[in-house]
């Protein structure tokens, strides 16, 4: 049986998730991420994972209070260590929509690390749908630009 490499939440909107304009607050959304996206990585590579990158995160429409979200996260990609998840984040209203409309994107990367913290290899991602790797392409170029970024990035770390 082929390891699955996806993970899903599903659940409603809490009061307690607002913010002060009565949409769900981002840092909600942030943490919802992070949970989904751990699962997915732990999942995939049966250890213990750190984030150690988030980008790209893209929040394209509010969520409302007593929305169902739906989070879907998703191994795009794998180096010997690293996993490259995409996360895909989703609401509608269950009494007045029939379909999910995308609220947020990104891309995580986790590490697996072993018992004294140190990185251990993941199982290797083979993608076998054309979707897959044009997802898979879609990482790597992204690793390309992580890469100007911390150049650009370089002189101000420090500050």
């Amino acid at each position: 049986m082929d390891k699955e490499n996806k993970v899903i939440f599903q659940f409603l909107a809490e009061p307690t998730d607002v913010n002060f304009g009565g949409k769900v607050h981002g840092g909600a959304v942030m943490k919802w991420i992070d949970q989904v996206s751990f699962a997915c990585a732990s999942n995939w590579s049966a250890s213990y994972c750190v984030t150690v990158y988030v980008g790209g995160i893209k929040f394209h429409k509010p969520i409302q209070i007593g929305d169902l979200v739906k989070i879907e996260a998703k191994v795009i990609f794998t180096g010997k260590t690293s996993m490259h998840i995409m996360v895909d984040v989703m609401s509608k209203n269950i009494i007045k929509d029939l379909d999910y409309t995308k609220t947020t994107h990104c891309i995580i990367v986790f590490v697996a690390v072993n018992n004294d913290g140190e990185p251990t290899h993941v199982p290797q991602l083979i993608p076998s749908t054309d979707h897959d790797k044009k997802l898979w392409d879609y990482a790597q170029k992204l690793m390309l630009l992580r890469k100007d970024i911390e150049e650009e990035m370089a002189p101000f770390k420090n500050r």
